[in-house]
């Protein structure tokens, strides 16, 4: 087995394209057999921040990012990085600004990590999207090795190699590749039902109670 992995199949970027125009996060999830979201401390580092891509996966270890740089290298355009770093939140020196600048100049649409990110306001500046548990300007140390595109959990979530990403706002949500084509009918399906509630609540003063009044008048509740 490889510690660094150069070929693997990829979710094709017709399919992120048509992700990168679905509304939210949570419509993808619900759509989901089982659940693709990240864990709920995985925040954008700014809001409004938005992200669709192929998982480029990294396994570094806790405080050691010479395998991050060594990964920048391998970038293509529409990757998403996904690091695992053992959930060590202590070094946002792992990523900063310049390493930000130099993965978006290769193609890459941003980052999610479980560790730490710094230079959040350089980030924000070139529009490059980060989703951490943390941030801090403490120093990593580049003397260990890792592993580049081998099958990593992160968030509660495994994610493989050339997996679909879709991050936003309030959550990161991976899409195994072999389900993505058949995931995103049923969620456009989906949003499109409750863009139709919505028309309808706003024209007609609609309420989503509507949809549950049966499950409730089985449970019997008494009422005053």
């Amino acid at each position: 087995m490889f510690d660094v992995v150069k070929n693997y199949e990829k979710v094709g970027q017709d399919l992120i394209k048509k992700y990168s125009e679905l509304e939210e996060s949570a419509s993808i999830n619900e759509c989901l057999e089982v659940s693709g979201a990240l864990n709920h401390d995985f925040r954008p580092i700014w809001p409004g921040s938005r992200m669709t891509g192929a998982a480029f996966t990294v396994r570094a270890r806790a405080g050691d990012n010479l395998i991050l740089h060594k990964a920048i290298t391998m970038l293509k355009p529409g990757d998403a990085l996904i690091v695992a770093c053992d959930g060590f939140q202590e070094s946002g020196g792992m990523w900063g600004g310049i390493m930000s600048t130099s993965a978006q100049k290769m193609g890459c649409v941003g980052m999610v990590i479980d560790g730490s990110v710094r230079d959040t306001m350089m980030m924000q500046k070139i529009n490059w999207p980060v989703w951490a548990r943390g941030i801090s300007v403490k120093r990593s140390t580049k003397m260990t090795g890792g592993q580049i595109n081998v099958p990593v959990v992160i968030g509660n979530v495994l994610v493989n190699p050339g997996d679909l990403v879709f991050a936003d706002n309030d959550a990161v949500v991976i899409v195994p590749r072999e389900k993505a084509a058949e995931v995103f009918e049923e969620t456009k399906k989906r949003e499109e039902e409750e863009d139709a509630m919505l028309e309808r609540v706003i024209r007609e003063g609609a309420l989503t109670f509507e949809k549950f009044k049966d499950v409730y008048e089985k449970l019997k509740l008494k009422e005053e």
